[in-house]
């Protein structure tokens, strides 16, 4: 039987719940502790899941001897402390997307996991996804020639509330962050880092950015537009435009249950590419697969990818001229 993994919770929301579903579906996981900076809200969500044990700081999660493995799930400005508080406490991390704020947040959390030999991943939900590894597989085998561009759309409607984390800047609210760092992963993942980046943004009255546009621009000649929103609904699609044919993923392609393959003059070919209904049992099971064989870095989401990811989103900040307080 695999060696059994012992994960705690740190920030038990929304999301940590489903995370918390799927450790009760992946093998050899225990869920052992939550930890909050409310004790109720702690013992809440532990009696729901069927954790163990509930602490009332982060710092007593961290610190629990019992717990061999962190989900981060605290909002974006939070990912870099209690990440590097967990690592420090000798704890391996799964961090929630975004990875951090920025590059440099991002360089640390690295920096300490590397330093400590302990195993970090983000949580970066669609690298684990069969119809986004099957897409990267094609355009590597040049089925559709090369890239020429790639439209990827991430957007949502939330009811305008200032008190809400999505619109708080000091919570890294607005969309790059909460949903345009899927489309953002997307080109990275398929095209590398670009040479240029450019886009609009609009910036609402708490100071995020509620609607926006970024077109990366890379020395082939390809180029990537992202549109991404917290104020209206999006079309939920990517498209991969190449010299030789085109990939469409549908809605909602960062977990799409097939894709289309496309070449003129001939018929279009669907692929099927089922998924676990709860896609966070990837990322649980890619951790502890690194844990029980003595691996800090995944292959399938590496560190260096991560950073990556964070340098071309601070890119885009500085080109709509968007800077968090906390910055």
């Amino acid at each position: 039987m695999n060696e059994i993994i012992k994960w705690g919770i740190l920030g038990p929301g929304r999301i940590a719940g489903k995370f918390a579903a799927a450790l009760k579906e992946s093998e050899g996981a225990e869920l052992a502790a939550v930890g909050s900076r409310s004790l109720e809200r702690a013992e809440r969500f532990a009696s729901e899941f069927g954790f163990t044990r509930a602490h009332g700081s982060y710092e007593e999660l961290a610190g629990d001897a019992e717990v061999d493995a962190v989900y981060i799930g605290t909002p974006h400005s939070r990912h870099r402390d209690d990440t590097i508080l967990c690592l420090e406490a000798g704890r391996h991390v799964l961090c929630e997307k975004p990875f951090a704020i920025n590059a440099a947040e991002a360089e640390e959390m690295i920096a300490e996991a590397r330093d400590g030999k302990r195993a970090l991943m983000e949580a970066m939900w669609m690298r684990f996804m069969p119809s986004i590894l099957k897409v990267r597989e094609l355009v590597e085998a040049g089925e559709i020639g090369e890239i020429r561009k790639i439209t990827a759309d991430f957007g949502f409607r939330a009811e305008f509330d200032p008190e809400s984390r999505i619109f708080d800047p000091a919570l890294g609210g607005g969309a790059l962050l909460d949903v345009g760092v899927y489309p953002v992963s997307l080109a990275f993942y398929l095209l590398g880092e670009p040479a240029e980046v450019g886009g609009r943004a609009h910036i609402g009255g708490t100071g995020v950015d509620e609607e926006s546009t970024a077109i990366l621009e890379y020395e082939t000649g390809a180029q990537a537009i992202l549109t991404m929103a917290v104020r209206r609904e999006g079309s939920k699609e990517a498209h991969i435009l190449g010299s030789a044919g085109s990939i469409w993923i549908p809605e909602p392609w960062w977990k799409s249950d097939i894709i289309v393959v496309r070449h003129e003059g001939r018929r279009e070919r669907t692929i099927d590419l089922p998924r676990l209904e709860n896609g966070f049992i990837y990322q649980a099971e890619e951790l502890m697969g690194l844990i029980r064989d003595g691996r800090t870095e995944s292959s399938m989401m590496p560190l260096d990818d991560s950073l990556a990811v964070m340098r071309i989103l601070d890119r885009i900040r500085k080109h709509w001229g968007l800077i968090y307080p906390m910055e």
